[in-house]
């Protein structure tokens, strides 16, 4: 799904060379639910952002469900990203005069669906992350993790191949962590494939595999996938009934 081979990215100067990542090596199989760990400004976001087609590399290749991304103009790029992947970000970015329908319904006008699908669409995502009846509320209305769960909703309702998410549950409780990562296992038992970016070592230790990044480049992996886990109390069920609490 997604190989990136000694990849680089330099940023550079007229004075220096600043490399976020150096020779970087990874390659997420299909179905596979990879968290990517490491420290602050070791490299983690310049590779989320390369991964999205948000942002080009200096050198080596990257690969994306087999289309060789090296080269693409930007109507190119933007099709593939609006094809395969769909972000999940740390602060929601939810639009706050927007109602929940309307928050999941931005996406898809860019992609040009109509009026019908997108309703289809923003419905089914809405109840997928257990939150169907309260598609007409505001974000000031939820909580911090329903917020989040909205998110996910705007990032499902393109039918991404790949999800990536960069600190989904860093302006979270740990109870809300919980029920968000529980949400992203379901999704993933479905057959998305999930990149995730964290800093709690609980978190990734609940993924198939674990990447660590030090300093642009991978210095550790498990290169086998862990075994996957049964549904528990993230199940879509739990999930509509948790929505209907305050």
């Amino acid at each position: 799904m997604l190989k990136m081979t000694h990849l680089q990215k330099v940023y550079r100067t007229h004075l220096i060379e600043t490399y976020a990542l150096r020779d970087f090596s990874i390659n997420v199989r299909e179905g596979e639910f990879v968290a990517v760990t490491g420290p602050s400004g070791s490299g983690k976001t310049t590779f989320l952002n390369i991964a999205g087609l948000l942002e080009e590399f200096t050198g080596g290749e990257y690969r994306l469900d087999g289309v060789d991304v090296h080269g693409l103009d930007d109507n190119a790029r933007s099709r593939l990203r609006n094809e395969k992947i769909g972000f999940i970000f740390q602060g929601f970015n939810l639009i706050p005069d927007l109602n929940l329908f309307d928050n999941v319904d931005v996406p898809l006008r860019y992609r040009g669906y109509g009026t019908a699908e997108r309703k289809q669409r923003i419905e089914e995502s809405l109840g997928r992350v257990g939150l169907a009846s309260r598609m007409k509320h505001y974000p000031s209305e939820l909580s911090g993790g329903q917020q989040q769960r909205v998110a996910i909703a705007r990032a499902l309702a393109g039918s991404p191949r790949l999800l990536l998410a960069d600190e989904p549950t860093g302006n979270l409780d740990s109870l809300m962590a919980r029920g968000v990562m529980e949400l992203l296992e379901e999704i993933n038992r479905q057959g998305t494939t999930i990149v995730m970016v964290t800093h709690d070592p609980e978190l990734a230790a609940r993924a198939h595999r674990n990447v660590h990044v030090i300093d642009g480049q991978v210095t550790d992996f498990d290169d086998e996938p862990k075994l996957r886990r049964e549904p528990g109390i993230g199940s879509r069920e739990s999930l509509q009934a948790e929505s209907v609490s305050p």
